[in-house]
């Protein structure tokens, strides 16, 4: 399955202020998202962020905001899939894509949760396995090898942008390359 742009959202979930601070590797999973989310909006990929019980775990962490800039919009969300919430599910079917990308966090809830749910509708999940993070590592391991059975497909951010780029002799490319170096 190719991978387009055209039919390709992406939804960011969960990197929140007090979660992030027990991620496993923390500091590599934001560094690697901040890459992705600035490539999507470069390549014009939708962006739908959102959050886990927000009273409780804070707000998105500032440098995923910050990235996402006035595509900040979250959604808060009680449910441990964003599938079983019927206001993120109605944002995304009004994206009107085939393909989500998924980063975030806990990898082995609401990220494979996620997961699980939106292949059972009918979306190709592609999930960026160098922007999930669990607490522990064998969670996030279990998480992966999960999605993966269910059929999810598994990629890094780099893969997926420049897969989503396609063509080397555009500007498009030479902003995604500089991301990457």
């Amino acid at each position: 399955m190719r991978i387009l742009a055209a039919d390709t959202m992406a939804l960011v979930v969960d990197f929140q202020e007090k979660l992030m601070p027990v991620i496993n590797h923390a500091e590599d999973v934001l560094h690697n998202s901040e890459i992705l989310i600035r490539g999507l909006k470069i390549l014009g990929v939708p962006l739908l962020a959102t959050q886990q019980y927000t009273e409780g775990l804070g707000m998105t962490v500032n440098v995923i905001r910050e990235v996402m800039g006035e595509r900040f919009v979250y959604y808060d969300k009680s449910t441990f899939s964003c599938a079983d919430d019927a206001k993120i599910m109605a944002a995304i079917e009004r994206m009107n894509r085939k393909n989500i990308i998924v980063c975030g966090v806990e990898a082995h809830i609401c990220v494979l949760q996620t997961v699980i749910d939106l292949i059972e509708i009918g979306y190709n999940v592609i999930l960026v396995t160098d922007c999930i993070g669990s607490r522990k590592e064998k969670d996030c391991e279990a998480a992966i090898s999960r999605a993966m059975r269910e059929g999810a497909v598994p990629t890094t951010y780099e893969a997926i942008l420049f897969e989503l780029t396609r063509i080397s002799k555009t500007s498009i490319f030479k902003e995604i390359s500089n991301l990457i170096k």
